[in-house]
């Protein structure tokens, strides 16, 4: 069984926003700190999250990314990797980290069942890592990458949202990472989900001139799997990573959708730059045949793109709230 829209897309990937709290401020996400709505239902427990994953496996999701707010701030991380990797039919869990606790839970996490990783790192410069996140931490974030690697993962992305600011100066430094190191950065374009519509009007970059750059110094595009995201990676032969970038707003962004959003609620997102969502957390008390039967219903209302510019009323919660 698989599930699939009105567009004949198939959905084998699902962002599952474990929690919404996190401890950075970054500017385009939560730069005031976490701060609780009042009265506020707590996040899914691992008993809703393994019925939930239960019953998107059986419509043929195989890839679970875990994200928050910050994943490792919930103390049965490791409790919830481990069921969610039992979940039969889920073949790959990830996790998106800001990588503050990764050093220390980097083989834990390993141990627990997580097949691959990404960290967010915003620059490597420590001055406008501390400006773009409010956290001094680069040096304990890029021991935590370190870690990843030495623990064993197959897969370690490094996630950079690009901003005015990034320069050349700045991209050097990252492929100069990727020389030495079998990661893949990717530069993701500020999206106007997620953030102040005024602040990504200031902030906002065009990915053009990072692509540009890429093939002006001789990387190259690789093919995408059927379960990868909307990243184009491409590759160097004198680099041991990866680099790339993922741009929403170019032609053709949403034709291989082929991933869903459940909040740390358990809210279903149907598209990230969506007006509404759909509330699933009554479902996950009941028959899992239940959920397995509104899922399918929910996903053919999927919009075929997003309509961002058009008029659309993206919702601007934080990506903490959202799951990224």
């Amino acid at each position: 069984m698989e599930l699939r829209d009105a567009f004949d897309r198939r959905f084998s990937y699902l962002r599952l926003s474990v929690t919404d709290q996190c401890n950075f401020r970054c500017a385009y996400c939560l730069p005031n700190g976490y701060r609780p709505e009042p009265e506020q239902a707590g996040p899914l427990s691992v008993e809703e999250i393994r019925r939930l994953v239960t019953a998107f496996a059986r419509l043929g999701v195989e890839k679970v990314r875990l994200t928050g707010g910050e994943p490792t701030v919930r103390r049965d991380l490791l409790d919830l990797v481990s069921t969610v990797a039992a979940v039969p039919g889920i073949r790959r869990v990830g996790l998106t980290t800001n990588g503050y606790s990764l050093a220390k839970l980097a083989a834990p996490l390993r141990q627990a069942g997580l097949g691959f990783i990404n960290v967010s790192v915003d620059s490597l410069d420590p001055d406008r890592f501390r400006e773009v996140t409010g956290r001094p931490m680069l040096e304990q974030v890029l021991a935590g990458v370190e870690a990843a690697l030495a623990a064993g993962f197959p897969s370690v992305k490094v996630n950079a949202v690009l901003m005015k600011g990034l320069d050349h100066d700045e991209l050097e430094r990252f492929l100069t990472w990727t020389r030495k190191l079998p990661i893949a950065v990717r530069f993701i374009e500020l999206m106007p989900a997620g953030c102040e519509p005024d602040f990504y009007q200031r902030h906002h970059l065009p990915i053009g001139w990072v692509k540009e750059e890429l093939k002006r110094r001789g990387w190259e595009p690789v093919s995408r799997g059927p379960s990868d995201g909307p990243a184009v990676e491409m590759v160097h032969p004198d680099h041991q990573g990866r680099a790339g970038y993922i741009a929403f707003s170019e032609d053709g962004f949403c034709s291989t959708c082929n991933r869903l959003r459940v909040s740390a609620r358990g809210d279903l997102k149907l598209c990230l730059f969506g007006e509404r969502d759909e509330p699933l957390r009554p479902l996950l008390q009941g028959d899992v045949e239940a959920l397995v039967q509104a899922l399918r219903e929910l996903v053919a209302r999927k919009p075929d793109r997003h309509h961002v510019g058009e008029g659309c009323k993206a919702n601007f919660k934080p990506l903490a709230a959202i799951g990224g």
